[in-house]
């Protein structure tokens, strides 16, 4: 079966369960991030594992459910919890729920994650607007049968973070009083976290984060003319430039820590971006 009918089956189940609803902006939600689920009004929740064709989610921060709802108003999807390649996952089972969104009719997507900063003006809890991604992961989710239903079999990717976006997203940030930095990730396979020598590879690339996910659903995004905005939330810095040992759990904590913050930006753009 093409990933097409695939999409398409699993587009059937969602729309069956949503009673109408016909959201435009799609979230996915990163590690310690879930908390955002809180805000959406008039839920419907669908477990992973009710979806044809979706896997469960394996990592500790990420539930593993669509969430249908509003928030200001806006009708929204939340992707609580996303599919990483180091679980074992092909990299098309990553980027699958991107897909049906597309069949959803999703314009806007918001791609959330935690990252690692290596840009020396971050620190931990800083929310960073992604500009542009560096693909470090040695493999893409274009690679195999083109299916045209999705988009063209060499896409441009010069404007893969719509600038109008990351635009509407400072003027938000500065009205809330949020320091607006903005950054390149660089998405490399994990799962453990990188060495030094990999951290100053990386800062040599001129990238500012570093994480395991976002890229390839930025690319498939793009790839299907889905306009994405980029959030990291900066959980620690990269091995060298922080002093002490990297840790899930640390993710987990800074995550939690600014939650209110990242909520209280991501629940005031959603009413900007349409």
């Amino acid at each position: 079966m093409t990933n097409y009918k695939s999409a398409l089956e699993a587009t059937q189940f969602i729309k069956s369960k949503i009673n109408n609803l016909n959201p435009q902006i799609a979230i996915v939600l990163g590690s310690g991030l879930g908390n955002f689920g809180d805000e959406i009004q008039d839920k419907i929740e669908i477990p992973y594992g009710d979806i044809p064709h979706f896997k469960k989610t394996q990592v500790i921060g990420h539930a593993g459910k669509l969430i249908f709802g509003k928030v200001e108003g806006v009708e929204i999807v939340c992707m609580q919890g996303r599919y990483h390649f180091y679980e074992g996952h092909t990299i098309q089972e990553c980027v699958f729920p991107i897909k049906v969104f597309k069949l959803l009719n999703i314009k806007i997507l918001i791609l959330t994650n935690a990252a690692g900063g290596l840009n020396d003006s971050y620190e931990s809890g800083d929310l960073i607007l992604i500009r542009d991604h560096i693909n470090m992961l040695g493999i893409n989710p274009l690679i195999g049968l083109n299916e045209e239903e999705f988009g063209p079999r060499f896409p441009d990717m010069s404007i893969t973070y719509t600038p109008q976006l990351l635009e509407k997203a400072k003027k938000v940030m500065k009205d809330l009083n949020i320091s607006i930095k903005t950054g390149t990730y660089a998405g490399l396979r994990g799962p453990n976290y990188e060495t030094p020598a990999e951290v100053q590879m990386l800062r040599t690339f001129r990238a500012d984060l570093v994480g395991a996910s976002t890229v390839y659903e930025a690319i498939v995004a793009s790839h299907m003319n889905i306009q994405v905005l980029g959030i990291s939330c900066v959980s620690n810095m990269g091995a060298g430039i922080s002093k002490t040992p990297l840790s899930h759990q640390e993710i987990i904590d800074v995550s939690n820590s600014i939650k209110s913050k990242f909520s209280n930006l991501v629940k005031n753009l959603i009413p900007n971006l349409l």
